[in-house]
């Protein structure tokens, strides 16, 4: 293609060569700079790519898109832009042909339960029959693959090649996680979602390199209805009016506590052989019971969404309640083991508040006991194992210190710092430090009518001690534990 072809969308001056120069890639790393290759340059908070000019040139790369003028050998072209990152995720979309209009799109944003409403969402359109592919904390999914990413959203050219994957493989539909330093960065600039969804808002990311405060960290997050045709908002989220303010499409309402377009009501806490989770009923347009196999109230809020959604694209509703009553999220309130004696769940719960709103969220199921697995990460701000010492010796019967991600601290002093505000609050507690010991205690010790929570890794695959990572999934570990003491076939 010439690149005035992949330049259509975007203003531009050029300020030296050739419109019409031939190119097949995208890149924004220098290190893959290659001849017939487009190199966009952006000023980030570490580094600003405008320097690696003379290096991507070497490698005879020929057409250099900026955000100021540059000197560039003669036989270069350069292309001027007012924002090199907006360029860059409006370059990938013509580069792969734009594939986001080739699939009904979904974006989820909120600062909880992105995650969860995503896979929701992929699991009712997968049991209605849709081909799916799903982008996200978990990763990028495309049928049976999964690739690992490190952002909740990624770059915008993975996003894109991202969707060029789904359509080459025949999916119909694509769920995405939306953060909002991904629209901060605009890195899905570019896509209009068919459905956007908004979960709920508290103080989160405001920081350096982040957001400088609640005020930008909402106006991000709301941007997400200035790019979609349809929106779905939570009407009971106590920032839903400033979030609403500036939507551009239609929005539909969803609440369990006001009548509205979506009205989730009455809630109940279930929990019997093989099923610890919610009912609800959805009245009026989309009536149907719902069963929502993950505990939390807030999960009701997640399915709920997810209901809305299927209901706008005039999928079977009694297919999309059956979907939820299966629902498993790896790390997410997922339930691995429930028998009429006890259950274990795994959640990744890694800090005081999300802590606190799990183990709120399991004593409504009325346990017995309430034991609590945890541990913290090592190498982070001392304050999180503090104020998780203090939750878990408040809100549990019981507390077992062991590891988390240890990395360069010796386990045994991170839970000397958790002890240090456990034991003033009377909890009782336990030390072992070996991660696996520690559930298998658990498990083996078992009292009828426990429930164990084991948090803080979830869907993490590994154990970091001392800068090796070695193979750890809770899941399996507890599975192993339940084989052991004949529970598990």
């Amino acid at each position: 293609m010439a690149i005035k072809d992949w330049l259509q969308e975007i203003p531009y001056r050029l300020l030296q060569g050739r419109g019409d120069e031939e190119v097949r890639d995208v890149i924004y790393d220098s290190r893959k700079a290659a001849p017939d290759t487009v190199f966009v340059c952006m000023k980030g908070a570490r580094a600003d790519s405008h320097d690696f000019i003379p290096a991507v040139v070497e490698a005879g790369c020929r057409v250099l898109v900026v955000e100021r003028p540059v000197e560039a050998p003669e036989g270069v072209t350069v292309i001027q832009v007012e924002n090199g990152r907006r360029a860059l995720a409006l370059l990938s979309a013509a580069r792969f042909g734009y594939p986001a209009e080739k699939l009904i799109t979904i974006g989820i944003t909120g600062t909880k339960g992105k995650t969860t409403t995503a896979h929701m969402m992929k699991t009712i359109l997968e049991a209605c029959g849709k081909k799916t592919g799903m982008i996200g904390t978990t990763g990028i999914v495309i049928g049976e693959e999964t690739y690992p990413t490190v952002n909740t959203t990624p770059e915008s050219y993975a996003i894109q090649e991202a969707f060029a994957n789904m359509v080459e493989k025949g999916c119909q539909y694509a769920v995405m996680e939306v953060s909002s330093q991904g629209l901060k960065m605009h890195r899905v600039d570019g896509i209009v979602f068919d459905c956007a969804l908004f979960t709920n808002l508290s103080p989160d990311h405001i920081g350096p390199n982040e957001h400088a405060d609640f005020e930008e960290y909402l106006y991000y997050k709301s941007q997400i209805f200035s790019r979609a045709k349809a929106g779905f908002i939570n009407r009971d989220d106590e920032h839903y009016g400033a979030v609403k303010q500036n939507a551009k499409c239609p929005l539909y309402e969803f609440s369990l506590k006001t009548p509205c377009d979506f009205y989730g009501f009455p809630v109940k806490y279930v929990s019997e052989k093989g099923f610890v989770g919610m009912e609800f009923s959805v009245p009026g347009q989309y009536e149907t019971p719902v069963r929502v196999g993950i505990p939390g109230w807030f999960n009701v809020y997640n399915a709920l969404g997810a209901m809305a959604i299927a209901s706008y694209l005039g999928l079977p509703k009694e297919t999309a309640a059956k979907a939820l009553e299966h629902i498993r999220v790896n790390g997410r309130m997922e339930l691995v083991y429930s028998s009429e004696k006890f259950s274990v769940l795994v959640d990744y719960a890694h800090n005081a508040v999300s802590m606190e709103s799990l183990l709120k969220t399991l004593r409504a199921y009325e346990p017995k006991r309430l034991v609590c697995v945890f541990g913290c990460g090592g190498n982070r701000a001392k304050d999180r194992r503090y104020s998780m010492g203090e939750s878990g010796g408040r809100m549990a019967d019981l507390c077992i210190l062991t590891a988390d991600n240890s990395r360069f601290e010796k386990t045994e002093d991170i839970i000397e710092d958790i002890k240090s505000t456990l034991i003033p609050t009377g909890g009782d507690y336990l030390e072992i430090p070996d991660r696996r010991e520690a559930i298998f205690y658990a498990i083996t010790h078992a009292q009828e009518g426990d429930m164990i929570a084991v948090i803080g890794k979830g869907h993490e695959d590994y154990q970091e001690e001392n800068g090796v990572r070695r193979h750890f999934l809770d899941r399996e570990v507890i599975e192993e534990a339940l084989r052991e003491n004949s529970l598990l076939a």
